[in-house]
Protein backbone atom coordinates (compact mmCIF):
# COMPACT_ATOMS: atom_id res chain seq x y z
CA UNK A 1 0.00 0.00 0.00
CA UNK A 2 1.21 3.53 -0.80
CA UNK A 3 1.86 5.67 2.26
CA UNK A 4 4.39 8.28 1.13
CA UNK A 5 3.78 11.03 -1.43
CA UNK A 6 5.59 13.85 -3.22
CA UNK A 7 3.44 16.86 -4.16
CA UNK A 8 4.32 19.07 -7.12
CA UNK A 9 3.86 22.31 -5.22
CA UNK A 10 3.98 25.69 -6.95
CA UNK A 11 2.46 27.85 -4.22
CA UNK A 12 -0.79 28.33 -6.12
CA UNK A 13 -4.40 27.55 -5.23
CA UNK A 14 -4.51 24.20 -7.00
CA UNK A 15 -1.25 22.77 -5.69
CA UNK A 16 -2.04 23.99 -2.16
CA UNK A 17 -5.38 22.19 -2.28
CA UNK A 18 -3.56 19.10 -3.56
CA UNK A 19 -1.04 19.38 -0.73
CA UNK A 20 -3.89 19.44 1.80
CA UNK A 21 -5.48 16.47 0.02
CA UNK A 22 -2.23 14.50 0.23
CA UNK A 23 -1.65 15.41 3.88
CA UNK A 24 -5.16 14.23 4.70
CA UNK A 25 -4.61 10.96 2.80
CA UNK A 26 -1.00 9.84 3.28
CA UNK A 27 1.22 9.18 6.28
CA UNK A 28 4.17 11.22 5.02
CA UNK A 29 4.38 13.97 2.37
CA UNK A 30 7.22 15.94 0.82
CA UNK A 31 6.98 18.82 -1.65
CA UNK A 32 8.87 19.80 -4.77
CA UNK A 33 8.93 23.09 -6.67
CA UNK A 34 10.59 24.29 -9.84
CA UNK A 35 12.24 27.58 -10.76
CA UNK A 36 11.99 27.59 -14.54
CA UNK A 37 12.25 31.29 -15.31
CA UNK A 38 8.54 31.85 -14.77
CA UNK A 39 7.34 35.40 -15.13
CA UNK A 40 5.31 35.01 -11.92
CA UNK A 41 8.36 33.97 -9.88
CA UNK A 42 6.72 35.55 -6.83
CA UNK A 43 4.97 32.19 -6.44
CA UNK A 44 8.28 30.75 -5.25
CA UNK A 45 8.22 33.02 -2.21
CA UNK A 46 4.56 32.18 -1.65
CA UNK A 47 5.46 28.48 -1.50
CA UNK A 48 7.51 29.06 1.63
CA UNK A 49 4.74 31.08 3.27
CA UNK A 50 2.10 28.44 2.53
CA UNK A 51 4.25 25.64 3.93
CA UNK A 52 4.98 27.68 7.06
CA UNK A 53 1.28 28.47 7.56
CA UNK A 54 0.25 24.84 7.12
CA UNK A 55 2.78 23.77 9.74
CA UNK A 56 1.50 26.47 12.12
CA UNK A 57 -2.24 26.24 11.56
CA UNK A 58 -2.61 22.49 10.99
CA UNK A 59 -0.28 20.70 13.43
CA UNK A 60 -1.63 17.23 12.55
CA UNK A 61 -0.73 17.84 8.91
CA UNK A 62 2.49 19.55 9.93
CA UNK A 63 3.63 16.38 11.66
CA UNK A 64 3.31 14.52 8.34
CA UNK A 65 4.98 17.22 6.24
CA UNK A 66 8.59 16.46 5.43
CA UNK A 67 11.25 18.15 3.34
CA UNK A 68 10.62 20.71 0.64
CA UNK A 69 12.77 20.51 -2.50
CA UNK A 70 13.40 23.31 -5.01
CA UNK A 71 14.95 22.45 -8.38
CA UNK A 72 16.50 24.88 -10.85
CA UNK A 73 14.98 24.24 -14.28
CA UNK A 74 15.87 27.63 -15.72
CA UNK A 75 16.97 25.90 -18.91
CA UNK A 76 13.26 25.40 -19.64
CA UNK A 77 12.72 29.16 -19.58
CA UNK A 78 15.70 29.62 -21.89
CA UNK A 79 14.13 27.48 -24.62
CA UNK A 80 10.53 28.66 -24.11
CA UNK A 81 9.13 31.67 -25.94
CA UNK A 82 5.88 31.96 -23.98
CA UNK A 83 3.90 34.53 -22.03
CA UNK A 84 4.80 32.67 -18.84
CA UNK A 85 8.54 33.00 -19.42
CA UNK A 86 8.74 36.25 -21.42
CA UNK A 87 7.31 39.75 -21.02
CA UNK A 88 4.65 39.54 -23.71
CA UNK A 89 0.89 39.88 -23.98
CA UNK A 90 -1.23 36.81 -23.30
CA UNK A 91 -3.03 35.71 -26.46
CA UNK A 92 -4.05 32.65 -28.44
CA UNK A 93 -1.77 31.25 -31.12
CA UNK A 94 -2.65 29.67 -34.45
CA UNK A 95 -2.54 26.24 -32.82
CA UNK A 96 -5.52 27.23 -30.69
CA UNK A 97 -3.46 27.10 -27.52
CA UNK A 98 -2.78 30.21 -25.42
CA UNK A 99 0.81 31.42 -25.49
CA UNK A 100 0.99 30.69 -21.75
CA UNK A 101 1.56 27.03 -22.68
CA UNK A 102 5.15 26.05 -21.84
CA UNK A 103 5.87 22.97 -24.01
CA UNK A 104 7.09 20.00 -22.01
CA UNK A 105 6.73 21.70 -18.62
CA UNK A 106 4.61 19.12 -16.82
CA UNK A 107 6.41 16.25 -18.53
CA UNK A 108 9.74 17.54 -17.21
CA UNK A 109 8.27 18.28 -13.79
CA UNK A 110 7.04 14.73 -13.35
CA UNK A 111 10.27 13.20 -14.64
CA UNK A 112 12.36 15.16 -12.14
CA UNK A 113 9.83 14.53 -9.38
CA UNK A 114 9.91 10.79 -10.10
CA UNK A 115 13.72 10.76 -9.94
CA UNK A 116 13.59 12.47 -6.55
CA UNK A 117 10.76 10.25 -5.32
CA UNK A 118 12.75 7.16 -6.29
CA UNK A 119 15.68 8.28 -4.18
CA UNK A 120 13.49 9.38 -1.26
CA UNK A 121 11.34 6.23 -1.15
CA UNK A 122 8.12 8.03 -2.11
CA UNK A 123 5.57 6.01 -4.08
CA UNK A 124 3.03 8.65 -5.17
CA UNK A 125 3.36 11.85 -7.21
CA UNK A 126 0.54 14.36 -6.72
CA UNK A 127 -0.17 17.16 -9.20
CA UNK A 128 -2.88 19.80 -9.60
CA UNK A 129 -3.53 19.22 -13.31
CA UNK A 130 -7.12 19.55 -14.44
CA UNK A 131 -9.13 18.97 -17.63
CA UNK A 132 -12.17 20.98 -16.50
CA UNK A 133 -11.03 24.54 -15.73
CA UNK A 134 -7.84 24.81 -17.78
CA UNK A 135 -6.49 26.44 -20.91
CA UNK A 136 -6.29 23.36 -23.11
CA UNK A 137 -2.71 22.47 -22.19
CA UNK A 138 -2.09 18.99 -23.62
CA UNK A 139 0.24 18.03 -20.75
CA UNK A 140 -2.63 18.54 -18.27
CA UNK A 141 -4.82 15.87 -19.88
CA UNK A 142 -5.68 12.70 -18.01
CA UNK A 143 -4.52 10.49 -20.88
CA UNK A 144 -1.15 12.24 -20.97
CA UNK A 145 -0.57 11.63 -17.27
CA UNK A 146 -1.81 8.04 -17.36
CA UNK A 147 0.66 7.36 -20.16
CA UNK A 148 3.41 9.12 -18.22
CA UNK A 149 2.66 7.01 -15.14
CA UNK A 150 3.24 3.86 -17.18
CA UNK A 151 6.46 5.22 -18.69
CA UNK A 152 7.87 6.32 -15.33
CA UNK A 153 7.05 3.00 -13.69
CA UNK A 154 8.70 1.09 -16.53
CA UNK A 155 11.72 3.38 -16.71
CA UNK A 156 12.35 3.21 -12.96
CA UNK A 157 11.40 -0.47 -12.70
CA UNK A 158 9.26 0.49 -9.71
CA UNK A 159 5.55 1.33 -9.48
CA UNK A 160 5.11 5.10 -9.53
CA UNK A 161 1.55 6.37 -9.06
CA UNK A 162 0.43 9.77 -10.39
CA UNK A 163 -2.56 11.23 -8.52
CA UNK A 164 -4.48 14.25 -9.87
CA UNK A 165 -7.31 14.97 -7.40
CA UNK A 166 -8.50 18.04 -9.34
CA UNK A 167 -8.61 16.40 -12.76
CA UNK A 168 -12.39 16.35 -13.20
CA UNK A 169 -13.55 19.26 -11.04
CA UNK A 170 -13.85 23.00 -11.70
CA UNK A 171 -12.51 25.92 -9.65
CA UNK A 172 -15.68 26.20 -7.56
CA UNK A 173 -15.26 22.56 -6.55
CA UNK A 174 -11.58 23.18 -5.85
CA UNK A 175 -12.49 25.90 -3.35
CA UNK A 176 -15.09 23.54 -1.90
CA UNK A 177 -12.53 20.75 -1.58
CA UNK A 178 -10.27 23.08 0.40
CA UNK A 179 -13.18 23.92 2.70
CA UNK A 180 -13.97 20.26 3.26
CA UNK A 181 -10.35 19.38 3.95
CA UNK A 182 -9.31 22.26 6.19
CA UNK A 183 -12.41 24.33 6.85
CA UNK A 184 -12.45 28.11 6.69
CA UNK A 185 -8.84 28.38 7.96
CA UNK A 186 -7.55 26.60 4.85
CA UNK A 187 -9.78 28.67 2.55
CA UNK A 188 -8.44 31.85 4.18
CA UNK A 189 -4.88 30.57 3.92
CA UNK A 190 -5.39 30.04 0.17
CA UNK A 191 -6.94 33.50 -0.21
CA UNK A 192 -4.08 35.27 1.54
CA UNK A 193 -0.92 33.31 0.86
CA UNK A 194 -1.20 31.43 -2.45
CA UNK A 195 -0.43 32.92 -5.85
CA UNK A 196 -2.12 32.17 -9.18
CA UNK A 197 -1.80 35.35 -11.29
CA UNK A 198 0.27 34.83 -14.45
CA UNK A 199 1.55 38.41 -14.27
CA UNK A 200 2.89 38.03 -10.74
CA UNK A 201 0.69 40.80 -9.27
CA UNK A 202 0.93 40.83 -5.45
CA UNK A 203 -0.16 44.45 -5.08
CA UNK A 204 -3.90 44.17 -5.70
CA UNK A 205 -5.89 42.24 -3.08
CA UNK A 206 -9.33 40.89 -3.97
CA UNK A 207 -11.72 38.73 -1.93
CA UNK A 208 -10.25 35.65 -3.64
CA UNK A 209 -6.61 36.70 -3.17
CA UNK A 210 -3.92 38.73 -4.93
CA UNK A 211 -3.73 39.18 -8.70
CA UNK A 212 -4.21 41.39 -11.72
CA UNK A 213 -7.87 40.26 -12.06
CA UNK A 214 -7.45 40.14 -15.86
CA UNK A 215 -5.27 37.19 -16.86
CA UNK A 216 -6.88 33.77 -17.50
CA UNK A 217 -5.61 32.37 -14.19
CA UNK A 218 -7.14 35.24 -12.21
CA UNK A 219 -10.42 34.98 -14.11
CA UNK A 220 -10.75 31.27 -13.34
CA UNK A 221 -9.86 31.75 -9.70
CA UNK A 222 -12.25 34.69 -9.26
CA UNK A 223 -15.15 33.01 -11.03
CA UNK A 224 -14.76 29.81 -9.02
CA UNK A 225 -14.53 31.75 -5.77
CA UNK A 226 -17.67 33.75 -6.50
CA UNK A 227 -19.64 30.59 -7.25
CA UNK A 228 -18.27 28.93 -4.12
CA UNK A 229 -19.19 31.89 -1.91
CA UNK A 230 -22.67 32.11 -3.43
CA UNK A 231 -23.31 28.43 -2.76
CA UNK A 232 -21.85 28.77 0.74
CA UNK A 233 -24.16 31.71 1.56
CA UNK A 234 -27.26 29.89 0.29
CA UNK A 235 -26.83 26.90 2.59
Amino acid sequence: MNHRALVLFSGGQDSTTCLAWALDRYEYVETIGFAYGQRHAVELACREQVIEQIRMQFPVWGAKLGDDHMLDLSVLGQISDTALTQDKAIEFEQSGLPNTFVPGRNLLFFNFAAALAYRRGLQVLVGGMCETDYSGYPDCRDNTLKSLQVSLSLGLDRPMVIETPLMWIDKEATWRMAGLLGGQPLVQLIEEHTHTCYLGDREHRHPWGYGCNRCPACELRRHGYELYQRAHENR
